[in-house]
């Protein structure tokens, strides 16, 4: 009667090996690590990992183990203080060209993560680390819009021989223009109808020469949302210097943005590349003077000496032909003709002008696209903390001009589509598009991540025993397959939370808990159907299966509207809210499979297969 078909035990054999897999990288913790890239993007090679263990070597610093990745060389180390002895020591030798980052690397064996195994993420408050809120100053995003549109109207109204006497952004918001004659005003009513919807008109004097203008209001919600992602995508291309496993970088409100940065150790290095300011020059070639002889300190007046991302040294005239300001937007692509990488970009209006009268005497001469940064680093001097203002500037590309520029061209001569999506991304967000201030900073240390830790793993081994010894004794044989059910439900919990590679937070250790209780309900309202059948007088065959069959429809609805709430709570929640909604549902779903299928398939391996059950125990009687 109570026999579980081969395909089930195939499907649950199937899924606890998955679950142990899966699970087990959890068991083996985090090694301290330093993380070190190339700020040029080049992958490490062997001259990298020789300078790093000289520099160790030079302190008498010990290695744990050292990985090259195809983006990064990893050094891992026994315990956080050697770690941090060769953060300074490898700063110190590698110098700006490389990125010294401190980083917790999952110390997974090899072979679990040949099968793509891996360890959930820890949050902010199990694994230490710093929590920034940033107000974004959409203020000055109004601003940067009024500013170009007084640019456009200047180079649309010169274009179409349009006299005016002024056009100025007013203080208080707004744009005024002044025209010479009635007629030059009712000529500019076109070409703002026809060209500058976004534009409307507030005020006309009696005159009717002077105008105010006035964006209209979609257009600035528009402008506001667009510096917001803008500067939601800097910063997450920043936060990758940092080697953080699992960042969070969200808008909160309408102009404020949270970022978390897990296992990240040092929290002056985050606020440096949070806060830094980055753009871009265009520069021609310069081509007619000798480069060793301006390697050899004699540079001409009008030229200055760049480096590369590869270090080597480049020429380059001082004029400024176009800065990034006037970028609109940056993507990469292939060129149909030599289908080779490019970058495709748009200019405003105004940059569209001065790109073209710059270009169009250097048909057929090189040009050349330098990325300048300015940081501010916290240095320490004399013992006291001080912040030093330090300025980058590295050519990016070298690009020959095949014809006449104007509002959209492309950049050619890349190596890669990697080299073209990373410069695509510079160019369209290499700088903030407003300006941001740190508003709010939180910091939690490692100890205290590790004391969560061990809490909140402390307090669901403490619930789990004191259920299992509860289910052993008053249920006896049934309460041992209810913990066996309930011990595969944590572990398959675990695992899909792994793959998933969702982030653990102390809300989600809260969820693993509350799993944990519920999970063990559906048991005890199968044992009591069972008892119940079997105080009805009730063979203890049918009784099992009664119980079984008759307490699904109740364990079903049960676990329907816990979901519900769940997914509710994921939908209107946010942070750590979402993060427990997200444990919820899941181990509402593992408990039904390990509480219905594994739990009575281990009751017909014990009872099942017996032609004549002449009892069962159960609830401390043993029913015939």
């Amino acid at each position: 009667m109570n026999r579980t078909p081969l395909w089930k035990w195939i499907l649950i054999g199937i899924t606890v090996i998955l679950g142990a897999v899966y699970s087990a990288p959890n068991l083996f913790g985090e090694d301290p690590a330093v993380q070190i890239s190339a700020k040029s993007g080049q992958p490490p090679d062997i001259v990298l990992e020789a300078k790093v263990e000289q520099a160790l070597k030079n302190e008498k610093l010990g290695a744990k183990a050292q990985e090259r990745t195809p983006q990064n060389l990893l050094v891992r180390f026994g315990d956080g203080e050697t770690q941090l002895k060769a953060y300074d020591a490898l700063n110190k030798a590698l110098g700006d060209e490389y990125v010294v980052a401190l980083n917790l690397a999952p110390a997974t064996p090899k072979w679990l993560a040949w099968l793509g195994a891996k360890p959930m993420y820890l949050g902010l408050d199990l694994r230490g680390g710093v929590h920034f809120l940033l107000a974004v100053d959409t203020a000055a995003a109004v601003v940067q819009a009024e500013e170009r549109f007084v640019t456009d109207l200047r180079s649309s109204f010169r274009e179409q021989n349009i006299r005016y006497k002024n056009i100025a952004r007013l203080e208080q918001g707004g744009i005024t223009v002044t025209f010479n004659e009635p007629e030059d005003r009712q000529k500019a009513e076109k070409i703002l109808s026809r060209e500058f919807s976004a534009l409307q008109t507030t005020t006309t004097n009696a005159g009717g020469n002077t105008v105010e203008l006035k964006i209209s209001d979609a257009y600035l919600r528009e402008a506001k949302k667009t510096a917001l992602q803008q500067n939601l995508t800097t910063l997450r291309n920043r936060v990758n210097e940092l080697g953080v496993a699992e960042p969070v970088i969200q808008q909160q409100g309408e102009d404020n943005i949270v970022v978390e940065l897990p296992g990240v150790q040092d929290t002056a290095r985050a606020k440096e590349i949070l806060g830094a300011t980055a753009t871009l020059e265009f520069h021609m070639v310069d081509f007619e003077h000798d480069l060793a002889e301006a390697l050899a300190g004699r540079v001409p007046p009008g030229s200055k000496l760049y480096k590369n991302r590869q270090g080597h040294p480049v020429l380059l005239k001082k004029e400024v032909m176009l800065t990034g300001e006037y970028i609109i937007d940056a993507a990469s692509g292939f060129d149909q003709q030599s289908n080779t990488p490019n970058v495709s970009i748009r200019l405003n209006g105004k940059g569209g002008a001065l790109f073209s009268r710059a270009t169009r005497d250097n048909v057929g001469k090189p040009m050349a696209v330098v990325f300048i940064e300015n940081k501010v680093k916290t240095v320490k001097e004399d013992g006291e903390t001080k912040k030093v203002a330090t300025r980058t500037e590295e050519v990016i590309n070298v690009a020959t001009i095949r014809e006449e520029l104007g509002r959209s061209f492309q950049i050619t001569g890349l190596e890669s589509t990697h080299e073209a999506r990373n410069l695509a991304l510079l160019l369209r967000a290499g700088s903030l598009a407003t300006p941001i201030e740190i508003v709010e900073e939180r910091t939690i240390g490692p100890s205290l991540g590790a004391e969560n830790i061990k809490r909140g793993f402390h307090s669901t081994w403490v619930g789990f025993v004191a259920i299992a010894a509860f289910m052993i004794v008053y249920y006896l044989v049934f309460g041992v397959t209810a913990v066996i059910a309930l011990a595969v439900n944590v572990m398959l919990l675990v695992a899909l939370l792994s793959i998933l590679q969702a982030t653990l937070t102390l809300p989600g250790m809260a969820g693993i808990a509350l799993t944990v209780g519920m999970a063990i309900d559906a048991n005890v309202l199968i044992n009591e159907r069972i008892r119940e059948e079997l105080r009805n007088g009730v063979s203890p065959q049918a009784s099992i299966t009664a119980g079984y069959e008759r307490a699904f429809a109740t364990i079903l609805d049960t676990n329907i509207t816990t979901l519900i709430a769940g997914i509710a709570l994921y939908a209107c929640g946010t942070g750590p809210v979402r993060g427990f909604a997200v444990v919820l549902c899941l181990g509402i779903l593992t408990s039904m499979f390990s509480a219905i299928m594994v739990s009575r398939s281990l009751v017909n391996l014990i009872y099942g297969y017996r032609r004549r059950l002449a009892r069962i125990a159960i609830g401390n009687t043993a029913w015939k």
